[in-house]
Order: C-alpha cells, then sequence, then structure tokens
C-alpha cells in the first residue's frame, strides 16, 4: 500500500467532500465525516491516517476476493490493453459473450438468455420490464402487478423501490408515488403451513393482476437481515406456474456463494423464470449487474410489440467489466469458495456466540458468509462505527443490525477481529 496522506491533505479533502460529495443514504452535508481510505490490499482497508481497518462488508457484499486480487488486476490490465468500452448496439466482443455463456451454466437450470446492465437496480428493473413485456406479449395487458413479502429491498430506482417494505423500509416516504403493489406477509424463519397458504392464496387471488412475483430467496438483505425457511421458494415456485405468473428472484446479495450454496435457489432446488445478480459478479472491483431469463420468456418478449426488449443502458456490456467478472468467476468455478464460506460460517457463529447475552441484543443468526447482529433499539451507528474503527474493523451497521458479510478470503485471525468489532459496536450502543 502507498504512504499515508498527511493530515493537512486529509483535512483538505474532508473539507471538499463536506462540501460537495452526497453519500449514501444520508443528508447533504453529512451528520459525520466519512473516514478516507488511501488504498486496500487483501481484506484490509489503509485509512488516510495510516490505520488499517479488516473489512467486515467487503465493501457492501462485493469483494468476495479481497482487495488487488493478482488475477482480477492482470484480467482488467489485459483488458484495458485492447479496449475499456463498446457500445453493445449492433456490436458484441469476447469479454460478454464469455460471461454470458459461463452465467447460464453456473445458474439454476432453464435460465438462457442474459441482459447485461449497470447496477444491480438496473437489473430489477429489467427484470419488472421483462415480466410486464412478456405478459403483454401473452395477451395479458392487465398483469402489471407485482407480488413479494414484507421485509424486502430490491433497490432505489422506482419499480424497485415499490416491492420494498411499503411500511418499515426505507422508501415508505415514497407512498401514493411509486405504483402499488401487492404483498404477503414477512417470511418466517421456520417453515409454517400457514404462512405457505398465504403465498399460495396471495398469488391465486391476484393472479389476474400479477406480472410477477419477485423475492430475495432464504436471504431477505438491505430491509433486514432477515433468513427464512427455503421451502416457500418451493411453494412460490409451484403456484406462480399454475397460475401464469412469473417467478424472479432477486439474487444480488445472495448469488456467488454467500449463503454457502452457489445461489440462494439451490437451498429449494427451484429455479425462477427471471434471476438478477450484481454485486460480487464483478468481485467488487466494477459495476455490473446481469438479469437472465428463461427462453419462453424472452420468446415472448420478442413475439410482441416492439420486437425485443425495450432497454439498453449505455455501458452494457462493458468490455473492462465483463473482463473482470470472467476472471472473478474463474477464481469461484476452480474451487474453494464453500470451504471458504464454511469455515466462515463457523468462526462466525463461534465469535458472534458469547453476544446472545449481551445486553439490548434481541437475536443472533448466521448463515454462511453472513453475520448478524440485531439489537432490541436502534443502532447509534457513529459510536458503533467509532468502536468498530478503534477495533480495527470497518462495519457499516444500520437499523437495529449489526453484522458482517466479510470476503471468502478472511483469515481466521480476521475472522476473530471482526467479531470482536462487532462485539465492541454492540457494547458501544
Amino acid at each position: 500500500m502507498s504512504d499515508p496522506a498527511p493530515g493537512p491533505a486529509v483535512d483538505r479533502l474532508l473539507d471538499l467532500d463536506r462540501a460537495h460529495v452526497w453519500h449514501p443514504y444520508g443528508p447533504m452535508p453529512g451528520r459525520s465525516d466519512p473516514y478516507v481510505v488511501d488504498a486496500a490490499e487483501g481484506v484490509r482497508l489503509r485509512l488516510a491516517d495510516g490505520r488499517e481497518l479488516v473489512d467486515g462488508m467487503s465493501s457492501w457484499w462485493a469483494a468476495v476476493h479481497g482487495y488487488r486480487h493478482p488475477d482480477l488486476d492482470a484480467a482488467v490490465r489485459a483488458q484495458m490493453s485492447r479496449m475499456s468500452h463498446v457500445m453493445f448496439g449492433g456490436l458484441t466482443h469476447a469479454p460478454a459473450i464469455e460471461l454470458a455463456t459461463t452465467l447460464v451454466e453456473l445458474t439454476p437450470q432453464g435460465l438462457e438468455h442474459v441482459f447485461l446492465c449497470d447496477s444491480g437496480s438496473v437489473g430489477v428493473e429489467v427484470a419488472v420490464k421483462m415480466a410486464l413485456q412478456a405478459q403483454r406479449a401473452r395477451g395479458f395487458p392487465q398483469r402489471r402487478k407485482l407480488g413479494t413479502w414484507r421485509g424486502g429491498y430490491h433497490g432505489d430506482t422506482f419499480h424497485p423501490m415499490s416491492v420494498c417494505d411499503p411500511v418499515g423500509g426505507m422508501h415508505a416516504m415514497w407512498a401514493g408515488v411509486l405504483p402499488a403493489q401487492i404483498f404477503a406477509g414477512l417470511p418466517p424463519v421456520e417453515f409454517r403451513a400457514d404462512y405457505a397458504a398465504e403465498l399460495a392464496d396471495m398469488v391465486a387471488r391476484h393472479a389476474h393482476e400479477l406480472a410477477a412475483v419477485i423475492v430475495e430467496p432464504v436471504v431477505q438483505g438491505a430491509g433486514g437481515m432477515r433468513f427464512h425457511h427455503p421451502d416457500y421458494l418451493r411453494v412460490l415456485r409451484e403456484v406462480t406456474a399454475e397460475h401464469g405468473v412469473l417467478l424472479i428472484f432477486d439474487e444480488i446479495a445472495t448469488g456467488f456463494g454467500r449463503t454457502g450454496r452457489l445461489f440462494a435457489a439451490g437451498h429449494a432446488g427451484v429455479s425462477p423464470d427471471v434471476l438478477c445478480l450484481g454485486k460480487a459478479l464483478t468481485g467488487g472491483y466494477l459495476s455490473l449487474a446481469a438479469t437472465l431469463c428463461t427462453a419462453p420468456v424472452a420468446r415472448a418478449i420478442s413475439s410482441g410489440e416492439g420486437g425485443g426488449l425495450a432497454h439498453g443502458p449505455t455501458f452494457m456490456g462493458n468490455p473492462l467489466a465483463c473482463a473482470v467478472a470472467n476472471a472473478s468467476l474463474g477464481l469461484l468455478r476452480s474451487g474453494g469458495w464453500a470451504e471458504q464460506v464454511a469455515r466462515i460460517e463457523g468462526g462466525l457463529r463461534t465469535g458472534l456466540a458469547p453476544l446472545r447475552d449481551a445486553a439490548g441484543v434481541a437475536d443472533v443468526r448466521v448463515l454462511g458468509a453472513i453475520g448478524v447482529v440485531q439489537m432490541d433499539h436502534d443502532v447509534d451507528m457513529p459510536a458503533a462505527t467509532a468502536a468498530a474503527v478503534d477495533a480495527g474493523v470497518w462495519l457499516r451497521p444500520f437499523r437495529n443490525l449489526i453484522y458482517t458479510m466479510p470476503p471468502y478470503v478472511t483469515g481466521d485471525g480476521d475472522l476473530a477481529r471482526i467479531t470482536a468489532g462487532i462485539a465492541a459496536a454492540v457494547a458501544a450502543t
């Protein structure tokens, strides 16, 4: 890593940041100064003041191989020597073709066609558009609504916001502006026949107006880091197929091994009609997402009005992003990720177990490379973050949750540091 920036230079950066830079989910200017990152390598972030932090967030769930991985660095350099970008309308290139082919091979059976786009939220927009166009082409233009369950999160653009939790979610302020969708209750951790019946009834009663049902399989991410029983996915697969409603799985957070299966759908052994991927797709190097669909969905869209999907981002299929995604998927395909995630799961269970009895803790839960401590009150984010940083760990608590989704390459010592950082954050809030 490079030498740290001197104090006055850091102060100047923070002055400019405070004056001009708007950070996620906050006011302008922010309530507290962010930490200036100077470099990153392996699983560590190096702050401009010289402190090093173990990154417990995979910088928002994407950098599964850590930072400055030699294979990923080499892929970017090699692609830059050929071309960094070319439009995808009327043109194509090897990195995109290889990526689409690999995704079809890796994802659940039946997903044959790949639409590449810029970000996870846009990937969900594309999935919704696919569902609406497919239903319209099949002769059901009245099927314009989406079904889901409470507690979900699917992104910050408008249709994804409409299927986030309408009451407790971060987009509740947009009630009356967003399209009104159809919601079942929160999915329980255990399998309950009454809730399965609720899901089936939701689809059956609203099939005449539902284009699709969209859910995050097994793990609900930014809506609350909740886990639910995989059999609910089987229920949804059966009832949506019965009524001609499409099923969309949003695996932007869970895809590529995070839950202990390559895709969370694997816990249930079912395939959706449409699948959304992002985040870890490029190993955290560049923004890229993919929306996959089955052949019947693609045929319906292609035979309908307009003759194709009405979407085309400027940076669709960006060669740099596709090249590093291919390298990242190559690392996953070479093996080892399942053992890494299982080891992390064991370390998180061991390290977080003592917090079950800590003051203010409502629940501790672990699945794959996800560890969550749920408090019985909202977290004091600045205090919790500062406590974790003092312990040498980067965490990003939200609402009543202090959690970690570390890179798969995190060693046992650094994993212990992460759980200690969570404990420090719990004690501080």
